[in-house]
């Protein structure tokens, strides 16, 4: 079963990402199902397919169904595709295809889901402590620097001449804190000093010709903040699990 999951999805990859020119892509949103591009991206889908599963006639019901709801898939989504949607539905077109591919994938190779596993303590704690270093702790972090907030606010002339993309720093921690909790439970402690150094080189330059030790000091407590939160959540799924192993 892995086997052949790998084939189709590396099938999927090779012709969506890999062997589609950003040529094929303009055009086919220009001309929409019209567009020849679109024909031959579905034909390097048939071709990889083909030789991924090494041109077996068993496997070539599968291969038309993937290759038939592909088609129809992208050019939906070449229809409906606008600038404000074009993101949502390039997520929506490559669940669709995943969906596609685990159905034919178990028409040839039935599977069962053991669903009690997803209400195990251990993955109900892990689920616990993503959400808490993503979403929570943000919260809490922000909370906890209220205080300091009214000094460190930008003037109008400064923010105006901001260049932050909006949105960025909560993304940035967010990031920051799952690599961290990755890190912890994979036990790479050095990867951890990595991630701080190479945040410190990219603030360096903000800091330094801001020339704001105030808002030097509210980076580096939001920081430590982020980093402990998420190293204090990552121990503490190693220890909780190593309980729940022992019981």
């Amino acid at each position: 079963m892995i086997a052949l999951a790998l084939k189709l999805l590396l099938a999927h990859i090779l012709g969506d990402f890999v062997l589609q020119p950003t040529k094929w892509v303009k055009h086919k949103t220009k001309h929409g199902w019209k567009s020849k591009y679109l024909l031959a991206h579905i034909g390097v889908h048939l071709l990889a397919l083909l030789i991924l599963l090494q041109f077996k006639l068993n496997y070539l019901l599968g291969v038309l169904v993937i290759i038939v709801t592909h088609y129809a898939i992208d050019a939906l989504k070449i229809k409906f595709t606008t600038k404000k949607n074009s993101r949502k539905l390039f997520m929506a077109d490559q669940v669709a295809h995943l969906l596609v591919l685990n159905l034919v994938l178990f028409y040839y190779k039935p599977y069962s889901l053991n669903l009690n596993t997803l209400f195990q303590p251990k993955f109900l704690l892990l689920v616990f402590l993503l959400l808490f270093v993503t979403f929570v702790s943000g919260i809490l972090i922000k909370v906890i620097l209220q205080p300091w907030q009214n000094a460190i606010e930008p003037t109008k002339k400064e923010k105006q001449k901001s260049t932050s993309l909006a949105g960025a720093g909560k993304i940035i921690g967010i990031l920051e804190r799952l690599f961290v909790f990755a890190f912890i439970l994979l036990n790479a402690w050095s990867a951890i000093g990595f991630l701080i150094a190479a945040k410190s080189v990219f603030r360096f330059g903000d800091l330094t010709e801001g020339k704001n030790r105030q808002l030097t000091e509210y980076v580096l407590i939001g920081t430590l903040l982020s980093f402990g939160i998420a190293i204090g959540a990552g121990l503490l799924f190693n220890y909780l699990s190593q309980l729940f192993e022992s019981q």
